[in-house]
């Protein structure tokens, strides 16, 4: 009897937390991050999403906060008493990341160098290229930057701190947004260059007409890691919601290839990762 009890009190358990039946794939997202993402579904993020959704035959909502500081806790860990969790997955974190149980990875790539074409930059293909410029040359570029990137450390491993032009990374402007650096700053002169995240590079890079720029993807070095497999991210003890997200990146990875290639996204290979010797 003893067992019998114990055995219907763990169904019950089990009844209870068994999740409900999906009416809307949730999405957690910035509401102004292009080319990742924004309120009018613009964004690599958000066509992936369209993706999943069609395969999974359902619509997809969105539940928008500011990707700065707390992100995760506000999105997809924010949850009210008596309320359900507002949104069920994140579409871009790097593999690895601690917040989220994270998938299989679906892109790989790297921050860039950006330049105009014409400004005594042409010959540069890698970053090799770029350190090997004329020392007169190299120390009168302005390189902008976003503060505690890759691009910091690797300025400073190469002596080149007082040539980089630092942003902030934490901007409170909701206006802001991480293309400036190059759709505004670098295209009018501001700027001579700039070391940006891959996808940002390529898509801005495309959307300024001109001057014409060059995007350099960019090799990590020991000490500097550039490069990134990026992943998706779901909250920690939803196995089976996890296992459903990396089926839907399988199945339709063709399709998300075709929109990173839209989104002019550099993709690189093992070759750009940190040596191991």
């Amino acid at each position: 009897m003893a067992l019998a009890l114990a055995a219907a009190a763990w169904n019950a358990a089990a009844q209870q937390e068994a999740p409900a039946p999906r009416t809307a794939l949730r999405v957690c997202q910035d509401p102004n991050n292009l080319p990742f993402s924004n309120t009018k579904g613009e964004g690599i993020e958000n066509r992936i999403a369209e993706v999943f959704g069609k395969s999974m035959g359902l619509p997809v909502v969105y539940y928008s906060f500011p990707q700065r500081l707390a992100f995760i806790r506000n999105t997809l860990r924010f949850k009210l008493p008596g309320q359900d969790y507002p949104c069920d997955i994140v579409m871009g974190v790097p593999a690895g990341y601690d917040q989220v149980s994270v998938t299989k990875p679906y892109y790989h790539s790297t921050y860039a160098l950006v330049f105009p074409q014409g400004k005594g930059l042409d010959g540069v293909r890698s970053g090799e290229d770029f350190l090997k410029l004329d020392p007169a040359v190299l120390a009168k570029l302005r390189i902008g930057l976003y503060d505690a990137s890759p691009a910091s450390a690797w300025l400073n491993k190469h002596n080149l701190v007082d040539r980089g032009v630092p942003y902030k990374i934490m901007n409170a402007d909701p206006a802001q947004y991480p293309g400036q650096i190059i759709e505004n700053d670098l295209a009018s002169g501001k700027l001579d260059a700039a070391i940006v995240w891959g996808p940002i590079a390529g898509y801005y890079a495309r959307r300024v007409k001109s001057p014409a720029l060059t995007v350099v993807p960019l090799k990590s070095e020991r000490g500097v890691q550039f490069d990134y497999q990026m992943a998706m991210g779901v909250r920690y003890g939803e196995r089976e919601w996890k296992q459903q997200v990396e089926g839907l990146i399988e199945a339709n990875r063709a399709q998300i290839q075709a929109i990173l290639a839209e989104f002019a996204v550099p993709q690189v290979d093992a070759s750009f990762e940190t040596p191991r010797q």
